[in-house]
């Protein structure tokens, strides 16, 4: 127990670490509002970029929840954006580091079905998403064998006026747990459609990888997580819930 207890404060000392070591977003730092003088070339990159921030992350082991399981949690993602891009398609003058702040439900269903939902506000911006997951895992794993999952995932991003963006992703994972810690991996794709609708009057449609690891640790009903997440747009993310 204080074995445990010793691991998982060293991952919250992580945690704020991550945190303190970000640039705070000011009012109006993120704020998207497309200009035409964007190029498409840039509308395009930026919806890529935009895409994956707002795309759906796992930030759970293959294994499944089981059918009186819950996982409620909080969790912080980091991204280091392209600060350049973003100015172009964004009020005032966005920092190089931005915090995507979440809260994150998932719920046990029969047959090693999963469901989830999760929302975040960036704060001081207009980016708002919404988005949800359906997970089964194939093979629930057991003490010798790894849980091998498959999801399907959607997010839409909210609160911008004439953009448009959704996503939809796809992936497959695989987990072990061992004592207290289970570490996990996988390989998704992510389709995402962007449309703008005033000033450029233009939509794309495209979709990237996104390979993910993470690691969860257990301590009764009080769980951690860290998932870095490594398409084009490197992402790390830090999880507190509750499961039961």
């Amino acid at each position: 127990m204080v074995t445990r207890i010793k691991v998982l404060s060293a991952w919250v000392v992580l945690f704020l670490v991550l945190i303190s070591q970000t640039q705070p977003v000011e009012a109006k730092d993120v704020d998207i509002k497309i200009p035409s003088s964007l190029s498409r070339t840039d509308f395009k990159d930026f919806s890529e970029e935009i895409g994956l921030a707002i795309s759906y992350l796992p930030t759970a082991p293959a294994e499944p929840l089981g059918l009186l399981g819950w996982d409620l949690g909080v969790e912080i993602t980091v991204i280091d954006i392209d600060q350049g891009l973003w100015a172009k398609a964004s009020i005032g003058d966005p920092p190089g580091t931005v915090l995507f702040p979440k809260l994150h439900v998932q719920k046990g269903l029969p047959f090693g079905i999963d469901v989830g939902v999760m929302y975040t506000k960036v704060p001081s911006s207009n980016i708002e998403v919404i988005g949800g997951e359906l997970k089964w895992a194939i093979v629930s794993g057991n003490v010798a064998v790894p849980a091998i999952a498959i999801r399907g995932s959607y997010t839409q991003l909210l609160g911008v006026d004439n953009f448009d963006l959704e996503t939809y992703g796809a992936d497959i994972s695989i987990s072990k747990g061992f004592t207290f810690i289970t570490p996990y991996a996988g390989y998704g794709q992510v389709w995402i459609k962007s449309k703008e609708t005033q000033v450029l009057n233009v939509d794309e449609s495209f979709n990237t990888a996104k390979p993910f690891v993470g690691v969860k640790m257990s301590l009764a009903l009080i769980n951690f997580v860290f998932e870095a997440d490594f398409g084009k747009l490197p992402m790390y993310t830090a999880r507190f819930n509750v499961g039961f």
